[in-house]
This record gives structure tokens, sequence and C-alpha cells, in this order.
């Protein structure tokens, strides 16, 4: 069964994979300096530049994919069993939101709460997206792609996570 994912749109999209567009960039110049050597008289050279190419291919497409595959894992939402209903969740979430000083963008009571954490002077701070469905509360937080992709920010979004399940399965 296919995990279900927060689908980014626009130009956080383009903030949140610029890393994995970089490293498809630097795959494809070394395919061009592969195929650039074939072109040249002097064999040793040839060889170096290709060997330089396929490490470089190598490495760069590998990076990429792990950045991916990191990206694509943020990405899923995490469901929360809760007791109440999609309503009574909605509450505590914006209740528990409020108190946390997040910036809420979007607010659909009882089925969706879109927000960027505190961030610092420099910074826009996570986004934390939670969905409401009878019972379940599906949560997704990303870090902020301009700072990048930390283990600092990856307990971030751990913690924003925790905050979201103790705020629904909290006894009311």
């Amino acid at each position: 069964m296919q995990a279900e994912r927060l689908h980014l749109a626009g130009f956080e999209r383009v903030k949140y994979f610029a890393p994995v567009a970089i490293c498809g960039y630097l795959a494809v110049l070394c395919v061009a300096l592969i195929i650039t050597s074939a072109f040249l008289d002097n064999i040793r050279d040839a060889i170096a530049i290709t060997a330089a190419g396929i490490f470089g291919l190598l490495m760069s497409g590998g990076l990429g994919a792990a950045i991916l595959r990191v990206q694509l894992r943020e990405l899923r939402y995490v469901t929360v069993p809760t007791h109440g209903s999609a309503e009574e969740n909605f509450a505590a979430v914006i209740r528990m939101a409020e108190s946390e000083g997040w910036r809420v963008t979007v607010n659909v009571p009882g089925r969706c709460l879109e927000a960027r954490t505190r961030g610092s002077i420099l910074t826009e701070g996570e986004f934390v997206v939670v969905r409401f469905r009878q019972s379940d509360v599906l949560v997704a937080c990303i870090t902020d792609p301009s700072v990048g992709f930390s283990l600092v920010g990856r307990r971030r979004c751990i913690q924003h996570r925790e905050l979201v399940r103790q705020a629904v399965t909290a006894p009311k």
C-alpha cells in the first residue's frame, strides 16, 4: 500500500527539491564530460577524463538519489488514531498551534490546518500540515529548505509531530 504524501505546489516544491535538481545537473555535466572525452586524440587523457566523469556521475547520481529518498520519506503523513471527532481534533490542534506561536496559513475547520512554526530572523520555520479524517489525524512536517536538511531540522519536525499527537490524544 502506498503511503499518502504531502504535495507541495509552486515555489515550495522548487525550493524543497532544488538539491536533487542540482545533483541531476551535475550528473548531466558528467555525462557531457564522458561524451566529450571520446573525441580526444590522446588516449591517456580520454581515459582519465572518462574515469573522472564516471566517478562524478556515480557520486552526484547517488547523492541525488539519497537526498530524494529522504525528502520523499519526510513528505509522508504520519497517522495518529484518536477517539475524538474531526472537529474536536481540529480545535485541539488549533489551540496548540496558537500556544506554540505557529503562523497558520490555511485553516479549514474539521478538515485541514497548515502552519509555519516559529523560525529565526533568517528562516521561515518548519512547514506543518495536519489533515483530519473522522477520528484519524494525519500529520506531515518538513524542514525549512533554506536551512537545509540537517539533523536539527529533522529533530524539530519530530517534535512538531509529537506536539500534534499529544494535542489530539490528551484527555479532554
